[in-house]
Formats: structure tokens, C-alpha cells, sequence
């Protein structure tokens, strides 16, 4: 079998992590099985097309990794890839289930309809329509027809052809849910185009979708779904839907509750791999049985598995039934060692590198110490402390600008130190360096400063905190020596004689 998915959002607004979440796991599950995957755009309700929706999801599945086989900008044996350039298809496939008997034209207005479900409800029937249109005769629907009335077109639920029970593959075999569904469903709106439910079936067919992969939220719409695959006496594919995806606090996930949309993790620097990652395992959660009876654990939540590894384990076997808590920490953890990684390659760290002086521009746009090759640097004795790029100028900020002594913390630091102590320190500091200018290097400059402490009779705490304050006003941060290599010989002895003075006056 042919294996071919798709993802089909629709443009209503940014891709928000749920979409890329489906995404992924088509993208991961047609890989794995040697197949490819479709971007279909589901764009036929006007009234909620955002313009530039379409170019903000390409990009951010492009940011992601995620590169579809076929879609908008790859154009394939399936297109046109937008719903609305394939109404015809859809009239057609209307004609069918008409002339067969399984759909009827209702030309109720909204209003009597609105009417129609009030009564219906307050007389404690489950009805959502009375069927009015379905006794019309076919001389007076023709004539309506003629007459340009308007119409949409439902499924007759009193003719349904038997049809395969509901089985998920996510979910298992499934109960009949036909009683949760409207009384005979729309198929094609007033304005000629589909709904979601029509649409949807005739593009899978069509296509020659073999996997329907998708959220949660479809489930309750799979025994329509087979329905229509059997009224028009089609194929169904495979289905697998997706658990919902959780806030921290329980709630559900949503467009319109906010910090959801991809954009937001791409404007936030976070890394597209650890996104992946994280997502990837939100609900992989449980142990596959193969059919030899042998079994499969599924990765930890915190697993480091890049996008190949997670195409070669990936199993729809081991998704979870529940929903699942999307955990920011877990997203943290993952970014930094995907950066501790990367740090091992100078190629990579300098890239990083320029991403953060693109960043300092509007930050720090005044500091003349933000060459890439300087932060580089800078990322280099900073490592493990950083969970995001965006981080590295609150993390060290005494880099780019002059310490600023009159934070809290600063003026905390100088609870334990006598201004003996402290200008002992910093004045033999000075001294060293002065004469000793051509130091360079971490283990020179360490050795500069253990003399330095040495010389003073000072406890190598008492000093460490002394000179850490004058050079950062910080209460962490990389080692002296570390420091006053990225500062400089010449930029630390400014400081100092700078903190000195303070001290003083």
C-alpha cells in the first residue's frame, strides 16, 4: 500500500502547537513507512479566511523541519491544494449523493431553522431539523432550483447503507455515536461551498490519502465521516486521532487563549529541535506491542531524540488515549541541551552567535561589544547557564555594558565585605595587571589572580567576592579568570578603578 497523509489546517489565524504537533506526526509516521504527506489549506469558510495565514503556516512548518512532499509551492499529481479551487469536485460528488438519493436540497431560512431547533428542544426531542425539506416532491424542488432560491444540501440520515464499525487507531474500536451527531448534516452550505465534513472525505479519496492523522476534537465526527465513505461507496482510510493538548493548568489549548501559535516560539529564539522534541513526546507515552508479541517502551518525556531518530522510532501504537499536559520546563531542559550540544562545534556556536547580536541590536544598541566573534566567546565560558540565546545578555550583561552597582543584588554583595577588604583586593588586582598587561589566556589570568589573592592575605572567598563585584556587581557568573580574559586587560582595570572610587567617595 501506497502510504500517503495529510495535514490540512485551515487559514483561520497562525499555526498554534497542536496544528504543528499533527504536522509532525504525519510527517513522522510517512517517513517512517517510506511514504510522503500533503499540505492541503481547508480555506471554505470565508468569513474566517485571515489573510497570510497560508504563507505563516508554511513558514513556520519550514522553521520546524517539517517539509511537505506536496502542497502550496510544490505542486503534485493531487492539486489544487486550496479547498476553494476545487469546488467543482464537490458539486459533484453533492450531484451524486443526491441523484442516489442519500442527500435532499433544504431551502429553510435561518431563521425558521433557528425556529425549527427551539421547538424541537423545548418539545425534549434530540432533533436538531424536523425534515421539512426531505417531503418536498422532485417537480417542487426543480422548480425552487429554477426559481433561484437558495439551498443547502444535507445528508439523509433515514437512508444510510451499512458500514464499517469506527476503529481507531489511537483510540480502539469506537461506540456509535450517530445519536451526538445533528439531525441530517449539512454537506453543502447556501454559498455553494462544502463543509468540513464533505470536503474533507472527497479530498482523501481523491487524493489517495491511505492515513487520516489528526486531532481529537474529529472524533466525534468519524461516524459521519464513514457515512459518507459508505453512501458514496468509497474506501475509507486508516484513522488516528491525536489527544488533545493541554495548559500547565488543565485547560484546554486554544487559538484564542494566547501564547499557543508557533510565531511565538519562533519570535521567543527557541530552538526548532527541541520544539520538535518536545512536542513529539507530548502522549507518546506507552509501551507498543508488536505482533510478535515483543514490546516496544516508549521514549521518556525528556528524551533527546532528533528528527530522524524520532522518524525511526516512531510508533502510533505508543500514543496515549489521554490528553496530555504540554510542560514549559520540559521545553527549558530540552532547548538547553540541544545548545549544550551545539556548543561543541565552533561553526554552530558562531551562528548562534550572530543570532544573539541581531538580538543585542535592539537590546543593547549602544554597546560596541557585541561582534558575533565577541559573543562567541562569551558563549563559551556562559555553556550550561544558557536555556535560551535570548538569555545570554541578562546572564552576563557586565560583557556588553559597564556593571551596574546600584541593583539589590550588587549592593548585597558588599553586606560581607569591609571597605579595608574590599579596596585591599581590588588596588592588589590592579597592581598585577598593570604589571603584567600582556597576560592572556584563562589559566594566565588564574594564575595573575591567585597571586594576586596571595599577596594580600586575604581569605580567596573574601576576595573572589570582592573583585566579582567590582567586575559584574553579580552575585554568579563564570570564574574570575574567565572574566577578566573575555573583559580584558585593559577593561578590567577600569572597573576596578572604577568600583575602587565608588567604594571611596
Amino acid at each position: 500500500m501506497t502510504v500517503l497523509l495529510r495535514f490540512a489546517p485551515s487559514p483561520t489565524g497562525a499555526l498554534h502547537l497542536g496544528g504543528l504537533r499533527t504536522a509532525l506526526y504525519n510527517h513522522l509516521f510517512a517517513k517512517k513507512h517510506g511514504g510522503q504527506w500533503i499540505l492541503r489549506i481547508e480555506d471554505t469558510d470565508a468569513s474566517r479566511y485571515v489573510p497570510g495565514a497560508v504563507d505563516g503556516i508554511r513558514s513556520a512548518l519550514a522553521w520546524a523541519g517539517l517539509s511537505y512532499d506536496f502542497g502550496p509551492g510544490m505542486n503534485g499529481p493531487h492539486g489544487p491544494y486550496h479547498q476553494s479551487e476545487r469546488l467543482d469536485l464537490y458539486h459533484s460528488y453533492a450531484r451524486r449523493l443526491l441523484e442516489s438519493g442519500h442527500a435532499y436540497r433544504c431551502f429553510c431560512s435561518p431563521d425558521k431553522l433557528a425556529t425549527t431547533r427551539e421547538r424541537l428542544a423545548r418539545a425534549g426531542s434530540n432533533s436538531t431539523y424536523d425534515k421539512t425539506c426531505l417531503h418536498l416532491t422532485e417537480g417542487e424542488v426543480a422548480r425552487r432550483v429554477r426559481a433561484g432560491e437558495k439551498s443547502i444540501v444535507r445528508l439523509n440520515d433515514d437512508r444510510l447503507p451499512p458500514r464499517i464499525l469506527a476503529n481507531d487507531i489511537v483510540f480502539g474500536a469506537l461506540r456509535d455515536a450517530h445519536a451526538s451527531l445533528p439531525t441530517d448534516p449539512v454537506l453543502l452550505k447556501s454559498d455553494l461551498f462544502p463543509t468540513y465534513h464533505l470536503a474533507s472525505v472527497v479530498d482523501d479519496h481523491e487524493m489517495g490519502i491511505s492515513h487520516v492523522i489528526r486531532g481529537e476534537e474529529w472524533l466525534p465526527s468519524l461516524p459521519l465521516h464513514l457515512d459518507l465513505y459508505s453512501c458514496l461507496s468509497l474506501n475509507p482510510p486508516q484513522f488516528a486521532h491525536l489527544p488533545i493538548l493541554l495548559n500547565p493548568d488543565g485547560s484546554k489549548m486554544s487559538k484564542r487563549k494566547g501564547d499557543v501559535a508557533v510565531l511565538d516560539f519562533m519570535k521567543g529564539e527557541w530552538e526548532p529541535e527541541a520544539l520538535i522534541n518536545w512536542l513529539a513526546l507530548a502522549g507518546w507515552g506507552q509501551a507498543a506491542r508488536s505482533p510478535s508479541d515483543s514490546t516496544t517502551n516508549a521514549p521518556e518525556s525528556t528524551t533527546i531524540l532528533t528528527l530522524p531518530e524520532l522518524i525511526a522510532q516512531f510508533d502510533l501504537a505508543c500514543l496515549t488515549q489521554r490528553r496530555q499536559v504540554l510542560e514549559p520546563a520540559k521545553l527549558a531542559y530540552l532547548n538547553k541541551h540541544y545548545l549544550m550540544r551545539s556548543w561543541k562545534n565552533d561553526q554552530e556556536t558562531l551562528h548562534h552567535a550572530h543570532r544573539i547580536h541581531d538580538l543585542m541590536q535592539t537590546s543593547l544598541p549602544s554597546s560596541p561589544h557585541t561582534t558575533p566573534e565577541y559573543i562567541a566567546r562569551v558563549i563559551h565560558v556562559l555553556q550550561g547557564r544558557i536555556t535560551n540565546i535570548k538569555d545570554v545578555p541578562s546572564l552576563a550583561p557586565y560583557f556588553f555594558v559597564r556593571p551596574d552597582y546600584a541593583t539589590p543584588e550588587a549592593q548585597s554583595m558588599l553586606k560581607s565585605l569591609s571597605n579595608d577588604d574590599y579596596h585591599r583586593a581590588l588596588e592588589a588586582m590592579t597592581r598585577r595587571l598593570v604589571a603584567e598587561p600582556d597576560t592572556c589566556g584563562v589559566s594566565g589570568m588564574a594564575s595573575l589572580v591567585h597571586a594576586a589573592c596571595d599577596g594580600t592575605g586575604l581569605k580567596q572567598k573574601v576576595f573572589m567576592t570582592a573583585l566579582r563585584h567590582a567586575l559584574t556587581a553579580m552575585k554568579t557568573g563564570p570564574t574570575i579568570p574567565e572574566t577578566i580574559d573575555i573583559l580584558g586587560v585593559e577593561r578590567t582595570v577600569d572597573r576596578l578603578k572604577e568600583a575602587f572610587s565608588m567604594r571611596t567617595t
